[in-house]
């Protein structure tokens, strides 16, 4: 049975819950911060917030009605300072769990005008992200950290499920218009989502992986390409994001003659550094090669990519591949690149430059290049991902040319 107590909070944990202690053991309480006194419904090693007795200073209202029900954000109650140096800490905790040395700066903020991808779920009576530690959804009018173009991504997604059952609804603001992805179990093509593509003027609305509607070939620009999305393909959550790890990128690599870009998805990287490099590019996912590869066509002016599916997991460059060029990027999905990593760090490559979505696998990725005979440079966490506990990393690790 659930039971109520008065904790104090000890510390934020790297989920943004508050920590306390409870008969020797620790209690997380969501939107809670350090120093605090507060009531809590105490189940298992959860607490579920009922009064803050005792408020810290850091603490600051929520700019959303929603904050506190829905679950897509975990620390607007937290002032922005103290909100930078979370973000921080989660590079800074992860790198001295894996034992590697180096500064961290302070983060970049890349919230810029919202993100621009979001999934909600759906049924025919609510649409929204999950609610605060639960199954249920919590129905949302609007969001306010998703770029206006999808404001109205609620009310379509409601609109969807009601034509198909419960379903997620995944969004992109394109350069055409919205990009609409619904994976729904027993669901199938009729007129009902037909005339849903036409009522929003959706660029293109697909289901469970096909196209049903292609109203515009959804399209984002990157560098000076154009980029055909494949349906459902990765897109860093915010414009601004892409652009500071791109910049971040191309300084790392500056003066290199031949780069690999590992990882690559539909290009971000490849299509800006072959403005003055030649590029060879890898990834797993064959729709997004396509895309890179079609992009690159349409865009003058750009040094050779070649571009590759292979994955990079069970097939990663071997040290003789590796040695042919002057720098290699790494931006591998939450699991990190360790098989890849495993060859970097037998290679002569002068220059890597990785950026990763996870602190962890980053840290253990990080130590296997330096125990390779690597440098590390500061590492930079970039904030995209808006009042969550989440954070990007960026860092250039270097190998010393052998003296002669």
């Amino acid at each position: 049975m659930s039971r109520i107590e008065t904790l104090t909070i000890e510390r934020l944990g790297h989920r943004g819950e508050g920590i306390a202690t409870l008969d020797g053991k620790p209690v997380f309480v969501a939107l809670t911060l350090e120093g605090e006194t507060v009531a809590a419904e105490i189940d298992g090693n959860r607490g579920r917030l009922v009064d803050v007795i005792s408020a810290s200073p850091m603490r600051r209202g929520p700019f959303c009605p929603h904050y506190g029900a829905c679950g897509g954000c975990q620390l607007q109650h937290l002032e922005a300072d103290a909100y930078h140096q979370f973000k921080r800490s989660l590079v800074v905790d992860a790198l001295s769990r894996a034992e590697v040395q180096t500064s961290v700066a302070d983060p970049i903020s890349a919230h810029g005008a919202g993100r621009r991808r979001a999934t909600l779920h759906a049924t025919k009576s609510a649409a929204g992200f999950m609610a605060l530690r639960s199954h249920a959804i919590h129905d949302l009018d609007t969001c306010p950290i998703l770029v206006p173009a999808l404001a109205r991504a609620p009310e379509i997604a409601r609109a969807i499920a009601a034509a198909t059952g419960p379903c997620d609804v995944g969004f992109t603001a394109s350069d055409m218009g919205l990009d609409v992805a619904i994976r729904a179990k027993a669901a199938k093509p009729g007129a009902r989502l037909t005339a849903i593509a036409h009522q929003f003027d959706l660029a293109r609305l697909s289901l469970n992986g096909e196209p049903l509607i292609l109203h515009r070939q959804p399209v984002v620009a990157m560098g000076r390409s154009s980029v055909p999305l494949p349906i459902s393909s990765f897109l860093q959550a915010t414009a601004d994001a892409e652009e500071v790890l791109a910049s971040l990128v191309i300084d790392a690599v500056k003066g290199a003659r031949q780069v690999a870009d590992l990882f690559c998805g539909i290009g971000p990287f490849a299509l800006r550094l072959a403005a003055s490099v030649p590029v060879f590019a890898a990834d797993s996912d064959a729709p997004a090669i396509g895309a890179l590869n079609a992009a690159k066509r349409k865009t003058k002016g750009l040094k050779p990519i070649t571009a590759e599916r292979r994955d990079l997991f069970r097939e990663p460059l071997g040290v003789f591949e590796l040695n042919r060029f002057d720098a290699v990027v790494l931006d591998p999905p939450r699991a990190g690149a360790k098989a890849q990593v495993e060859e970097l760090a037998k290679s002569k490559v002068p220059t890597v430059a990785y950026v990763s979505c996870d602190p962890q696998s980053f840290s253990r990725d990080a130590a296997i290049l330096i125990a390779g005979g690597y440098r590390i440079g500061a590492a930079t966490p970039v904030d995209q991902f808006a009042y969550s506990s989440h954070v990007e990393v960026a860092a250039v690790f270097y190998r010393d040319k052998p003296s002669r």
